[in-house]
């Protein structure tokens, strides 16, 4: 093994179990497999800007005892095995953690493209010295993965810098037992140490990880392959060793490390406020978080229910707008029982509004219109001391569709401007409703001129629909109006 000697020079030596990619030649396309995976191997390294991170890489048969971290270190006699435990020696004497950066899977592995045929293809990190391996397993193309909210600031970090990968694969990483086949039998040994996910897949299932030994004197970060190395370095350098190996940078004098006690008041001031900035930001993120996930929960029943919903639950989201809106709402059918009348009665300022809702997965028939008009006959009989003063039809109509794709009109025809109650349609009522525009509201089921945009409250009041004397609406026939 080549030795490798220098002095401080503000470089953090590390190690990575490939072959210098500069020294390497790319092998003639008639080479056997095992030239061009070499040559593969290193070429994810090629474009890294060492110096600019503030690192210096160990490649093979370069000393890596003096390394304060490994990149893809390697378990397998003459392919590392011999820089590994070096390095794990060398940290090991100086009292420090083993910080290790491992990938998991290979992107353009046609083999598991093909072993795919049998099985999810999938990746495996082995950690040496302790029982247990993280298995992969490659998730479909366009699968969607998440930050996990808490981590530290390195961890998050990191998060945020992977989250962003495009067009590349992710594995669900899962902590697994070691097993030992022996002439006497398989001996199972359960894992070791803790598995921290940063990233997750939407089952919840880590994609990104941190595992730490039960010691804690080895640390892995086990990322996806196909990553942006100089993100990774960089990350490396600036949050990594000052979160767990800070005496690695103290060392070799690198420009991204001060002794605090070095510092001029200015510096300590200015860092100071840094930390508390970046203390603020993350208690702000989490809380402002946290409040986006409630707002969700509270709004997503309401924008469902008006947007896909059909019976109850388009009828309980109604509800909601229409009180939020400053009605005062009844559930006639459960205060009547069964079907005897309309869904919701809606009183506000003097006016009583009998509301029937509906659904129509295609085009909303006109039969919608007849059964408000026969419970509008039948509520003289159900109510003698209420009488209602206006009336409304709503309708989530053609909620197979994506609500941009709907027409804007429950009616395309405009049998509605005969009816002596206005037809609205529950899009309508969501954009209201998101808006927060409750005179749009209270103006259309009071069947009162709106202008729009504004949100002052329309004029209290409204008439009697009288039972003799007022426009009947009769069904559509075939030869036209009856």
């Amino acid at each position: 093994m080549a030795a490798h000697t220098t002095g401080p020079n503000g470089l953090v030596p590390v190690h990575v179990a490939v072959h210098d990619p500069a020294q390497m030649e790319e092998p003639d396309p008639r080479a056997a497999d095992y030239a061009r995976k070499l040559f593969a191997a290193s070429a994810k390294y090629a474009d890294i800007s060492w110096t600019r991170y503030g690192a210096e890489p160990r490649w093979l048969d370069m000393d890596t005892s003096t390394c304060v971290a490994a990149i893809n270190p390697s378990h397998f006699s003459g392919h590392g095995a011999d820089e590994f435990d070096r390095f794990l020696s060398g940290v090991a004497l100086r009292g420090e953690p083993a910080l290790i950066i491992a990938t998991m899977g290979t992107a353009d592995d046609d083999e598991d493209r093909v072993r795919s045929v049998f099985g999810r293809p999938g990746g495996r990190v082995d950690f040496r010295h302790f029982n247990g391996a993280i298995i992969g397993e490659r998730l479909l193309a366009g699968a969607e993965v998440s930050l996990v909210p808490g981590l530290d600031a390195a961890d998050h970090d990191l998060g945020l810098r992977l989250l962003n990968r495009k067009d590349a694969p992710w594995w669900a990483m899962t902590l697994q037992a070691s097993a030992l086949a022996s002439p006497r039998g398989t001996t199972v040994h359960e894992p070791e140490g803790e598995l921290l996910p940063i990233l997750v897949d939407s089952l919840g299932k880590p994609v990104v990880a941190r595992w730490t030994s039960a010691d804690g004197q080895q640390i892995w970060y086990v990322i996806p392959d196909a990553v942006d190395w100089n993100q990774v370095v960089d990350w490396l350098v600036q949050r990594a060793l000052p979160e767990h190996v800070p005496a690695a940078l103290r060392r070799v004098r690198s420009r991204h490390h001060l002794d605090p006690a070095l510092e001029t008041l200015t510096e300590t001031q200015a860092r100071s406020d840094l930390e508390e900035l970046e203390r603020r930001y993350l208690e702000d993120k989490t809380r402002l978080e946290d409040e986006l996930q409630r707002a969700r929960q509270d709004a997503e029943p309401v924008r469902a229910g008006l947007l896909y919903g059909t019976g109850s639950v388009l009828e309980d989201a109604v509800a909601v707008v229409l009180r939020a809106a400053g009605f005062v709402v009844i559930d006639l059918d459960e205060e009547l029982g069964g079907t005897l009348s309309a869904d919701l009665l809606a009183v506000r300022n003097g006016s009583t509004c009998l509301v029937e809702v509906k659904a129509a997965a295609g085009a909303a028939g006109e039969k919608l219109i007849s059964q408000l008009q026969r419970h509008l006959d039948k509520w003289p009989q159900l109510r003698t001391g209420q009488p209602v003063t206006c009336a409304a039809l709503i309708v989530n109509h053609q909620h197979r569709l994506d609500p941009a794709e709907r027409p804007a009109e429950v009616y395309q025809r405009r049998v509605v401007d005969v009816l002596p109650f206005p037809v609205i349609a529950s899009g309508d009522l969501f954009r209201w409703w998101r808006t927060q525009d409750w005179s749009a509201v209270q103006a259309a089921v009071l069947g009162q001129a709106h202008s729009g945009g504004g949100r002052d409250e329309p004029p209290a009041g409204g008439r009697e629909i009288p039972a003799v004397g007022r426009k009947r609406w009769r069904p559509w026939t075939k030869g036209g109006t009856a």
